[in-house]
């Protein structure tokens, strides 16, 4: 079916509320863009954050009366203020559009991570089946990308890897399917504890990963730890992090914008002996072993 495209350019504080009176008004969807390629970096555990100037996109039916939506929005104060648009939209099957833009990634000589619905390169190869969705890292992010890279060279068959801030579980089932004998996976959100048990059944290996939120997170020592999560967490979490790894035991940390590297390569030195940081565009990974106990 044929559709209107409603874009609304103004300020943070009123795109949240022009969302709001877009769905009244019989918006299928609204979505938010940034006007100004302003990123974000670090917000904290749960919350929502807009950019500065936003475009808050209502999307509605072709037969919809858009003069009557505009109006009803600019009586309230804040659809005074900014810009907007009107745009039609081909009719198109925007599912498979969606689908389309996802291909397979490789990542180092042997790993692969496949959407359920595209074939399989390399059958041969460690597949990770694993679709876009709401959980927190897919592969296409360099964050996850660098640390999925340094996965593939460092596991080693009968490891126990910690994924700390599992989110959607993608390096754990990596781990696991590159041959680690266990995996432990600890999140502060309950929804990547289910994107996490999702993700891991379908690659069948449920059996070898547990999860755990933060409160009820096990004590242990593993032979690889993995946290790709954020500069101010892993400056936070510096000590509980390393605490998971056991001595002679294998470190990564990414989500760390390149001018972060070297404070978190000075913190975590005290406990590790440091690999050349590895950047892609923006962002770093920190690696190491754990120094053997004196």
């Amino acid at each position: 079916m044929p559709w209107l495209q409603l874009r609304y350019t103004t300020d943070k504080q009123s795109a949240d509320l022009i969302s709001d009176e877009m769905m009244e008004c019989g918006a299928f969807s609204v979505t938010f863009l940034d006007a100004q390629d302003t990123p974000i970096y670090e917000p904290k555990p749960g919350d929502f954050l807009l950019w500065e100037q936003t475009i808050a996109i209502g999307l509605y039916d072709a037969e919809a009366d858009m003069d009557a939506i505009v109006a009803h929005l600019q009586q309230f104060p804040f659809g005074q203020k900014g810009s907007y648009k009107i745009e039609q939209l081909e009719d198109k099957d925007w599912i498979r559009e969606w689908m389309d833009s996802f291909k397979p990634i490789q990542f180092g000589d042997r790993l692969w991570v496949c959407p359920s619905w595209c074939e399989i390169p390399d059958p041969a190869a460690v597949n990770i089946i694993l679709d876009p969705g709401l959980a927190f890292g897919t592969g296409t992010h360099p964050t996850t990308s660098l640390c999925l890279q340094w996965l593939e060279t460092h596991i080693q068959p009968q490891d126990t890897l910690v994924d700390f801030g599992c989110g959607s579980g993608i390096l754990a089932v990596a781990a696991l399917k590159l041959g680690a004998q266990k995996a432990i996976g600890i999140d502060i959100d309950p929804q990547a504890i289910e994107a996490s048990t999702a993700n891991a059944e379908r690659n069948q290996v449920l059996n070898k990963l547990e999860l755990y939120l933060p409160d009820a997170q096990p004590e242990l020592q593993a032979d690889v730890v993995v946290a790709n999560i954020l500069a101010g967490p892993l400056r936070e979490l510096a000590q509980v992090i390393s605490n998971y790894v056991k001595p002679g035991g294998k470190l990564a940390l990414s989500g760390i914008l390149d001018s972060q590297a070297e404070e978190i390569c000075q913190i975590y030195s005290q406990w590790f002996d440091l690999e050349p940081v590895a950047q892609q565009e923006d962002w770093c990974r920190v690696s190491g072993t754990k120094k053997q106990l004196n």
